[in-house]
């Protein structure tokens, strides 16, 4: 059993949501997201999403993708993300990582490298935002070879067909998005998502987990009611930009915001 399924056993039989912060590698520089990270596992993150940094980020709003060019001014690659994770676990061995990259990496880095680099590393899974299910055999028998969960997004128009479809290649949970939009936009509609959650967990037996959008504790714990766990990104990444000349101010923001949302859910 993955740390992933484990952990969501674990919540399951304590009746408890996960809690899934996002942050983009090297966003301030590596120091600070290491940093990031343990406080952020501190503060009750049960899987932490690692953003590889890309330079066409295009499922991602403003605030991501400032992120990204960020942390690519910063020279930050995914060799750089792998020894990040490696420097974590030897701090932390109970947080899942889950790395939230895009194809073009994957593809030049290597399948069967990722997945044998990822592993030495200690990543739990692989979400590759625009790789298309029907594509993904592949990179799933890589990565399942090593015991990592590759991880699909579904969106809240998808049909039936293809959640049947995703349910045979997708493992340790399954990322919902929670309106029609990039990460970041303003309005979610409870009502649809929640019909979403109905739908797809009529079709799946994986958890399903909601992101894009999840902005605060008020709207965690409103998503967290139906959903197996919630995912927050935004605004998260938006403090290292708001306070980028004070580390204690970033890190203290960030904190307040993950317990308040831990907390809600």
């Amino acid at each position: 059993m993955s740390r992933i399924a484990k952990i969501f056993n674990h919540l399951e039989t304590n009746q408890k949501k996960a809690f899934i912060p996002f942050i983009t590698a090297g966003d301030g520089g590596i120091d600070l997201t290491l940093e990031i990270m343990l406080n952020l596992s501190n503060c009750g993150a049960d899987i932490i999403e690692i953003g590889v940094p890309f330079s066409d980020p295009m499922a991602d709003g403003p605030i991501i993708a400032k992120s990204h060019q960020r942390a690519i001014n910063n020279d930050t690659n995914i060799k750089d993300v792998l020894d990040l994770v490696t420097k974590f676990r030897k701090k932390n061995n109970k947080t899942a990582i889950v790395l939230m990259s895009y194809l073009n990496i994957i593809e030049v880095f290597g399948y069967k490298n990722l997945a044998i680099e990822a592993e030495k590393s200690g990543v739990d899974g692989i979400l590759v935002i625009d790789m298309p299910v029907e594509e993904a055999n592949d990179l799933k028998i890589e990565l399942a070879n090593k015991k990592i969960d590759l991880i699909f997004l579904i969106s809240t128009n998808t049909i039936k067909k293809r959640i049947k479809h995703l349910e045979k290649l997708a493992s340790g949970f399954v990322y919902l998005i929670s309106l029609k939009g990039v990460t970041g936009s303003n309005t979610i509609d409870i009502n649809d998502v929640n019909l979403c959650l109905e739908k797809i967990k009529s079709l799946i037996t994986l958890p399903v987990c909601v992101g894009f959008g999840v902005k605060n504790a008020e709207s965690a714990k409103l998503i967290a009611q139906k959903a197996n766990g919630v995912i927050v990104g935004s605004s998260l990444v938006e403090f290292i930009e708001k306070y980028k000349n004070d580390r204690k101010k970033i890190l203290s923001a960030i904190n307040n915001l993950a317990k308040d949302i831990r907390e809600a859910i």
